[in-house]
């Protein structure tokens, strides 16, 4: 079942490395121990050791102990596939499946005798998938973790080791349910998949496509979300898009005396969505919705933002492998594109300008958005070089690594709204206080988490501008309940 479950392009799947490795040194030896224990032999320590490595990269092996540990500058650093405050042993990210946890986790230690208990370089979550496949579950935080080796290399060349080991995760004690997970018996096996077998046989007959469908809400004159002590969400007023559609990522604009919403048209039959404008009237209902921004691509996310006179929009494009920024031509609804601010996979890309310097922060979503890291960058000017953040990645934590919405001030606080996407897609979203911001330095706090309510199941946008908020919202909707009666999915 496993493997025919097992995705395309997955990250353990067997590829002949052996041409990158001509002219590598290597050593061919045999590991002292039993079970599940390995030592070097004397002979292969002093052939280590006469290299002087700063760092050695434990792939393969079983539990590495005793000299070895102790035979590059820096230690040896391993990955281990699981949260270590959860998961220690293996096999990697099955029984979180079997515990129902929300979050499977990958960190980058510096291994020591104790077993997962070394020094956590960093650590990136990840949702679990709903799944009984453990190579699915596997597929994103394998992806979303290839690069932690490179950054932390990176770093260690640009800062040294002290400030490497200052960025480290603080020890904090274990709470797993058993102090060291096994491979599963049979009798272990047939207790997880019995119910999830018999759960499946009775949902088959009754099955349907369930979807996400996504309205928008519209609020005015109330006291902000991120002012109120309770997160108080009455008032908003919700608007159910046309037939074979939803609305979604909602922005807001001002603009010559009148409050515009800019948000993602998706449209059911073709599985596409473009961007569309309307005007919010007073009592809070849109008036005309106008398309502005459709194509070859699927367009989401329309961040809006004003520089000087002039009205841009960094619209989400993620099939196009750009960030593209478009320039207002004629207000709402014509846009050109201006120029491409970056090459690649990006998601929820937000830019702002803070103390006349411009931020860009967006996620990159490769393979896809599930194995996302949050990056910052920083520009002179809109159109100019955008320079890599040293603080990068912001976040490699899926509650809090997208994107929901502009960056804003409140009562003097500049907040990043974000989205979590656990434990499925859109969840939630928070307001986070940027606490720090400088070319050289970034820090930021939780203020607050908004959670769905009313039957809702997800809400993953906040945008403000004036007296007027916008939210988007979710409800798990059978898809044939959203098409027109005339109106067949293409696939």
């Amino acid at each position: 079942f496993d493997q025919r479950a097992k995705p395309a392009n997955h990250p353990l799947d067997l590829v002949d490395c052996s041409s990158l490795l001509v002219g590598i040194d290597s050593i061919e030896l045999e590991p002292i121990g039993k079970k599940f224990v390995h030592k070097f032999p004397p002979e292969a320590l002093e052939k280590i050791r006469a290299k002087d490595l700063d760092v050695i990269l434990r792939f393969g092996f079983n539990i590495l102990s005793g000299e070895i540990l102790n035979s590059a500058r820096y230690g040896v650093w391993s990955y281990h596939h699981g949260d270590n405050d959860f998961y220690r042993g293996g096999p990697p990210h099955f029984w979180e499946l079997v515990e129902k946890s929300p979050l499977s986790g990958v960190i980058l230690q510096v291994l020591n005798e104790q077993l997962d208990g070394g020094l956590v370089l960093c650590k990136s979550l990840f949702t679990t998938e709903q799944t009984a496949s453990a190579s699915v579950n596997r597929y994103t935080p394998y992806w979303g973790s290839t690069d932690m080796v490179i950054r932390k290399l990176n770093e260690l060349h640009r800062c040294g080791w002290e400030y490497v080991k200052s960025n480290a995760l603080p020890a904090s004690p274990y709470q797993g349910k058993r102090k060291l997970y096994r491979t599963p018996t049979n009798f272990e096996m047939a207790r997880w998949m019995a119910p999830v077998i018999f759960k499946k046989a009775i949902e088959y007959p009754f099955r349907t496509t369930t979807v996400q469908h996504w309205n928008i809400a519209v609020r005015v004159g109330h006291q902000p979300l991120v002012e109120s002590s309770d997160a108080d969400v009455s008032g908003f007023r919700w608007i159910e898009p046309p037939k074979d559609h939803f609305w979604a990522d909602p922005f807001v604009l001002q603009h010559q005396g009148k409050t515009w919403a800019f948000f993602e048209d998706y449209f059911y039959p073709k599985r596409r969505a473009g961007i569309a404008s309307a005007e919010i009237l007073g009592n809070g209902n849109l008036g005309a919705v106008l398309p502005c921004l459709q194509g070859d691509h699927h367009y989401s996310y329309p961040h809006v933002f004003r520089s000087g006179d002039d009205l841009f929009m960094v619209p989400e494009s993620v099939s196009s492998n750009s960030v593209d920024l478009y320039r207002c031509r004629e207000f709402p609804a014509k846009w050109v594109r201006e120029t491409t601010l970056l090459e690649g996979r990006f998601v929820d890309t937000t830019i702002w300008q803070h103390d006349g310097v411009w931020w860009l922060m967006t996620t990159r979503a490769e393979p896809d958005s599930r194995a996302g890291c949050l990056f910052l960058l920083y520009s002179e000017s809109l159109t100019g070089e955008w320079k890599f953040h040293p603080s990068n990645p912001i976040s490699t934590d899926i509650r809090n690594n997208r994107g929901a919405g502009n960056v804003f001030l409140s009562g003097g606080r500049l907040i990043r709204p974000s989205q979590s996407c656990c434990p499925i897609y859109g969840y939630s979203f928070s307001f986070n206080e940027v606490t720090e911001l400088s070319k050289d330095r970034y820090a930021e706090r939780q203020v607050r988490t908004i959670t769905p309510w009313n039957g809702l199941c997800a809400v993953h946008t906040y945008n403000r501008a004036g007296s007027v908020e916008l939210i988007d919202g979710a409800v798990m909707t059978p898809l044939k309940k959203l098409l027109s009666s005339a109106g067949s999915v293409t696939r």
